[in-house]
């Protein structure tokens, strides 16, 4: 068994001894993850980008250039060893995924040549069934395995915890972990989520036992949980994530280096990766094992896709074809933005940004008059930026994807406290739980436990008054239909009285506030969340 040879391996390297003894294999791994659907080229904000300024080569990603890339880098490894991988959430982002649903997917990933993809949450948001036909359609092994399928039709023996490829000659076991979140951030239906280290140590002890001794982790669990399964199980050689969207390497704005180095219980440091999102970077790291199984060098960096990359012109022909029912939607102006209303998720996760204010204002104006007071919008449902200029309905479809609409209910000003404290609850994961706000406002201290987090909650008074909140009274909150219903972990608002979940689309009520407010919005903060040190 593997674990048996690490401390005589460690020792050996830590000696000088050159690995060149062994019979080393090394395997090129290139990976994505959070694609979200983002067949177009985007901004450095994560926006759409047209046509001019992708000319003007100021744009990234885009399926077209991802092709490009992804054939050029596999090429330069033809004769050796390469292994395309993505960690899931490829459903859901753009007006494409919206139009096509899953097709538009697998029709594309199965062109790419993917030899194994993860399941992300967001390949539940349309339900088991619509995964089920990106599943019938694809190509290539889709795999999750801490997740129980076998009560749901559409799911059931569809689909593999753990995988074995064969690659120059040697066997990789690649192991497909979802984050346990997914029952409340998607629609799964009766599909039972169960724990990621215990699921990933009995996996890859079975595949050890059956002599596979190089195991990755394809996952969608998040940077942070990552780093505590690496170093909680001794098995695992490399991991390979997604869901947190993390940008790891040395350029501005990463979150840790590529690859993060953690050190297992047995004293081997396992990497972790993760190439950002939208396919905006190509992540490509090259691991040697030697003939223990163990990993002796993990080298590589993501590769930022940029203008610089000529975008393959059969998959541009591709979404030409496409784009008749999207553009007629896209092309529809309704309004201007006169600054840029920002939308990132590095923001609206975790504090109040002009987007978040801009959509808790426009449902909590739309039902003002049925006696609503306070507004929700989780930042998970905020999937990107809009940049000033004219605003189109198809820069709102982008901004929300999620199909949702408007519901309302009724709950105690200490649920309200309570449905807070689990929006401030993960901040350090990235959560999309976190509460943008609308006639509210509150503080919160990272520094406290989850649960006791926030304070200082105050709801409109008399006037332009602020008090503080009653906790025994009664408030009728507007948010949209998923977080209503109890999604992003607010239970709360599923328990509460008289919920309504049909109203309008979103994307509708957007933009019949910004044509109430005279067509043309101005994006500001004005400190209705407050982040105590």
């Amino acid at each position: 068994m593997k674990k048996l040879l690490l401390g005589a391996t460690a020792l050996t390297l830590c000696a000088g001894f050159s690995s060149a003894a062994y019979a080393d294999f090394t395997l090129n791994i290139l990976h994505i993850n959070d694609f979200h659907s983002r067949f177009d080229p985007i901004t450095g904000t994560d926006s759409n980008c047209d046509a001019e300024t992708d000319a003007a080569g100021e744009c990234f990603g885009g399926i077209a250039r991802l092709k490009t890339i992804i054939d050029d880098t596999r090429a330069k490894y033809e004769g050796g060893n390469s292994i395309l991988l993505s960690a899931g959430d490829n459903f859901q982002g753009s007006l494409y995924y919206t139009t096509y649903k899953s097709k538009v997917v697998s029709d594309f990933f199965n062109q790419m040549g993917f030899d194994v993809v993860a399941t992300g949450n967001h390949e539940f948001d349309d339900g088991p069934e619509e995964f089920m036909r990106f599943i019938e359609a694809a190509e290539f092994p889709i795999i999750g395995g801490n997740f129980d399928v076998t009560r749901d039709p559409n799911l059931a023996g569809k689909i593999k915890g753990s995988i074995v490829v064969e690659i120059g000659g040697e066997k990789i076991g690649i192991i497909g972990a979802t984050t346990e979140d997914t029952p409340e951030i998607a629609s799964t239906a009766d599909i039972e989520f169960h724990d990621v280290i215990q699921y990933v140590r009995g996996a890859s002890e079975a595949l050890d036992a059956a002599g596979v001794n190089k195991i990755i982790l394809l996952s969608h669990i998040g940077y942070t949980v990552d780093l505590e399964v690496a170093a909680a199980l001794p098995l695992v050689d490399v991991i390979v994530g997604g869901h947190s969207h993390s940008l790891l390497g040395s350029m501005e704005g990463a979150v840790g280096p590529y690859p993060t180095m953690v050190t297992n219980p047995d004293g081997i440091e396992v990497p972790v990766v993760q190439a950002n999102q939208y396919g905006k970077y190509l992540g490509d790291i090259a691991i040697t094992w030697d003939d223990n199984g163990v990993v002796t060098k993990a080298e590589g960096e993501p590769f930022l896709i940029d203008a610089s990359v000529t975008a393959n012109a059969d998959f541009a022909d591709q979404l030409q074809t496409l784009l008749g029912p999207i553009e007629e939607l896209t092309s529809t102006v309704i309004g201007t933005a006169t600054d840029k209303i920002e939308g990132a998720r590095e923001v609206c996760r975790v504090e109040e940004c002009s987007m978040g204010n801009l959509l808790a204002d426009a449902i909590l104006d739309r039902v003002a008059d049925q006696g609503a007071t306070i507004a929700f919008q989780n930042g998970g449902g905020i999937r990107a930026s809009i940049d000033a200029g004219e605003i189109t309905i198809g820069d709102v479809l982008t901004v929300l994807p999620f199909s949702n609409t408007l519901a309302t209910v009724q709950i105690s000003g200490a649920d309200v406290i309570e449905a807070l404290e689990n929006g401030v609850s993960d901040i350090e994961n990235g959560a999309g739980r976190f509460a943008q706000v609308a006639g509210l406002k509150y503080s919160y201290t990272l520094s406290e436990p989850a649960g006791s987090r926030v304070s200082d909650v105050l709801v409109k008074g008399e006037g332009d008054s602020w008090v503080p909140i009653d906790e025994e009274a009664t408030y009728t909150i507007v948010t949209n239909n998923y977080v209503r219903g109890g999604g992003d972990g607010y239970g709360t608002f599923a328990e509460g009285d008289n919920p309504y979940d049909f109203g309008p689309p979103l994307e509708q009520v957007v933009a019949e506030y910004i044509a109430k407010l005279g067509g043309e919005y101005t994006p500001y903060t004005d400190g209705r969340i407050t982040i105590l040190e």
